[in-house]
């Protein structure tokens, strides 16, 4: 990957740190060390802010890495797409098995050794759904993909803006904190179904007396 060392070269010519550029570029310095060692590579907007603080052309940036630089990003949007739809599959079944168990529970009144194996599944469906939030992450990460829109951008091929309010905002909350948050919409996407599914379920014995 010739861009992440003429990245680096263009640099150290600047005397500009990876936090330096990175402020200018709109992106985290892990960002920055991505690619300039080669693992990622920098979607159009980054390229079109790098050839302008760097006073060269984006062609002498990519020239030798255009068709490898296609294919990873184009893998990498396909992967998350993949990934995206996995998840929320597999939080919607989980729902539907937390619904099966306030049935199993509410209706007809199982004890709780025989709901043991809806409970393990729907315990089970939401590890994969988060298994594959980590993974679709990890890809947003090195993409520096943080706001709903830039993450539609990157799926569309478009160019990436990062430089707005919400993700100048954004970039202010540390990243723990936004895996908490992740998981907290999932934890809360499961008490909403086991809600439904207790509502459901009393209504049903209500019906049936």
């Amino acid at each position: 990957m010739e861009i992440g060392q003429r990245i680096r070269e263009l640099r150290a010519a600047q005397a500009m740190s990876q936090d330096d550029l990175a402020a200018r570029v709109y992106v985290s310095r892990q960002t920055i060390s991505s690619w300039e060692n080669g693992k990622t590579y920098p979607d159009v907007q980054s390229l079109l802010l790098l050839s302008d603080i760097f006073d060269v052309t984006v062609d002498s940036l990519i020239k030798g890495d255009v068709d490898t630089m296609t294919e990873t990003i184009d893998r990498d949007v396909q992967t998350m797409k993949r990934l995206s739809y996995v998840m929320t599959v597999f939080i919607l079944l989980m729902v539907a098995a937390l619904i099966w168990l306030s049935v199993q529970l509410g209706v007809w009144d199982w004890s709780l050794e025989q709901t043991v194996p809806t409970a393990v599944l729907a315990l089970v469906l939401w590890g994969v759904a988060m298994f594959a939030e980590v993974w679709a992450d990890r890809i947003k990460r090195d993409h520096d993909l943080i706001t709903y829109q830039e993450i539609l951008s990157f799926w569309h091929g478009e160019p990436v803006d990062r430089d707005t309010e919400r993700g100048r905002r954004e970039r202010l909350i540390p990243r723990w904190m936004r895996v908490i948050r992740t998981i907290g919409m999932a934890l809360i996407a499961a008490a909403i179904g086991a809600f439904v599914g207790y509502w459901g379920a009393s209504l049903a014995e209500m019906l049936l007396g």
